[in-house]
């Protein structure tokens, strides 16, 4: 059957225009993609696109003619259980290749290293959930297990990135996908407290919690934010005192001191309101300057966190609750900011730089 029809059939609707279909309580299909047999559940649809969620959380996006041999397998949508991801990653990455599993993830990493990369992961995941539950957010629960690949070399991080569609340029230690839903790194090596150990965790802390914030609702997979709300939470975490605060407390533990620095040297000294809003409407400073735009993402998202995190938690939701797989325009973006943190560019950015002046 043209899955097209098929899907109008079904839902008794014709498709022209988005149908949003929530994961945990949709039907599921089996089809040809590509010569790919996929299982999993439209999440919307129109004439010349469909978005599935596969069974191991991967996000699909073709033509409705693309795909072949139709057929509804299930009247819910089931992720795959911890032993059915477990042998997929398995046969994907190969017996070098050992999975372990914790309470929220399944982390895929060489033989004999279960100690090294699984825990670590899931600690991560419970100190970002506490950070965001002592603030009054309400965060989701994950709707399938967290999936981390650690390889070991670069050379094999670089194929794997390959095989999953993603060039990973040189130097790039490691990355999460929204398409695949998971973190991919290798091991540097070095023992710990190291300056390679030291870098590999930074990466680590940086990517695991893109992904938390993408699975717990506090980012949306399906309509993502502006980067430098990705970005600016992420680097947020790379501090001991975001990312283990039960046990650093100080603000000064709260500082992510490398973006500081470069935000003090290139930043503060010339800095003007319009560079606030540009970053707000667009992602373009990112591809312009990216690491002044890291340092201004970082350095806006711990003021904003620090002097108000009623609102940043507000902001999020704002980012976070637009309809799935809507592009969000400049002006969109504006309104979200503004209908949070007001509209006064000026005063704002007078507030910012009297805070960043004042931390070291």
């Amino acid at each position: 059957m043209n899955l097209r029809i098929a899907l109008a059939v079904i839902f008794t609707a014709a498709c022209t225009d988005y149908v949003r279909a929530e994961p945990a309580g949709q039907f599921m299909v089996e089809l040809t993609l590509r010569g790919q047999k996929i299982e999993g559940t439209p999440l919307c649809w129109d004439p010349q696109q469909v978005h599935l969620l596969g069974r191991d959380g991967r996000l699909w996006q073709f033509a409705p003619d693309e795909a072949g041999h139709f057929r509804q397998t299930a009247d819910r949508f089931r992720g795959y259980s911890p032993s059915e991801l477990r042998a997929a990653l398995l046969r994907e990455l190969g017996q070098e290749f050992e999975v372990s599993g914790t309470s929220h993830y399944l982390v895929a990493h060489p033989r004999g290293q279960r100690d090294k990369w699984a825990q670590r992961l899931e600690d991560l995941y419970r100190s970002f959930v506490h950070y965001f539950s002592v603030r009054g957010f309400q965060l989701q629960q994950p709707p399938l297990l967290l999936v981390g690949v650690v390889c070991r070399s670069q050379g094999e991080f670089a194929r794997h990135a390959a095989q999953q569609g993603t060039a990973a340029p040189s130097g790039v230690l490691g990355y999460y996908a929204l398409d695949s839903n998971r973190i991919m790194l290798y091991d540097m090596g070095g023992k710990e407290g190291s300056a390679r150990w030291q870098e590999n965790a930074s990466v680590v802390i940086h990517e695991a919690t893109h992904q938390t914030a993408f699975n717990t609702a506090v980012h949306s997979r399906y309509s993502p934010p502006p980067v430098w709300v990705a970005e600016g939470l992420a680097m947020l975490f790379e501090a001991p005192g975001v990312y283990d605060s039960r046990y650093h407390t100080q603000q000064s533990e709260r500082i992510n001191h490398e973006r500081l620095a470069v935000f003090q040297k290139l930043l503060r000294p010339r800095h003007r309101p319009e560079l606030l809003s540009a970053m707000v409407a667009s992602d373009e400073f990112f591809h312009v300057s990216p690491g002044a735009a890291y340092a201004e993402a970082w350095a806006l998202s711990f003021f904003l966190v620090e002097t108000t995190p009623g609102k940043y938690a507000k902001y999020l939701a704002v980012t976070a609750g637009h309809p799935p797989f809507h592009e969000v325009t400049a002006d969109e973006r504006i309104a979200d900011f503004t209908a949070v943190f007001g509209s006064d560019w000026r005063m704002l950015e007078a507030h910012f730089l009297r805070f960043m002046a004042g931390i070291k």
